[in-house]
């Protein structure tokens, strides 16, 4: 058997959600047991999100100005996305996405704002719940690969977070299965 398919994701933790005009925001803490240093690498270094993230770079997202591909699980179009924001190992902004790690002793507080459409905000919250634990994994040496898209709603867990996120939103859980994982 895998890790992977030994892999229970624990409880909805961790996160709410914000309103900002008609714009809504998902953020979500993890506090992990690695240096910042560490975390800013497995956050900008394209092998490294490869292994944990839920889309993957052409290129590096350590320099502000930088245009990647990035490609999220389940589609097949790049979007081009442009660094806005690099204040190494402390913020790093691009896109819809924005993280900070703030240093604890034994390791780091890490924050994603990313800015998701309400309907499928459960979704989001689980599906970052999910690549938060593979990247807490990954960079304790013991990887697992990536589980996102299609891939991360095969999990008995995933309903799971999805009702529990929903529940602690206030939103309703997405009906049905999003276009990327239907093609699978």
């Amino acid at each position: 058997m895998t890790d992977q398919e030994q892999y229970i994701p624990g409880p909805a933790r961790g996160a709410e959600v914000r309103k900002e005009g008609d714009k809504w925001t998902l953020i979500l803490v993890r506090e992990l047991r690695h240096s910042p240093e560490k975390v800013w690498q497995a956050l900008t270094d394209p092998v490294h999100l490869r292994g944990w993230a839920p889309f993957v770079v052409d290129g590096n997202l350590g320099t502000v100005g930088a245009t990647v591909k990035l490609t999220w699980a389940g589609s097949p179009t790049p979007q081009e996305t442009r660094v806005t924001l690099v204040d190494v190992p402390r913020v790093l902004e691009y896109g819809d996405i924005r993280w900070e790690l703030e240093a604890l002793a034994g390791g780091t507080r890490l924050t994603l704002w990313h800015r998701i459409d309400r309907r499928f905000i459960s979704w989001g919250a689980a599906g970052w719940h999910i690549c938060f634990d593979v990247l807490d994994r990954a960079l304790a040496g013991k990887p697992m690969g990536a589980i996102a898209g299609v891939d991360a709603m095969k999990f008995a867990g995933w309903q799971r977070l999805v009702a529990e996120y929903s529940e602690q939103f206030g939103v309703d859980a997405p009906g049905g299965t999003p276009r990327a994982a239907q093609k699978s």
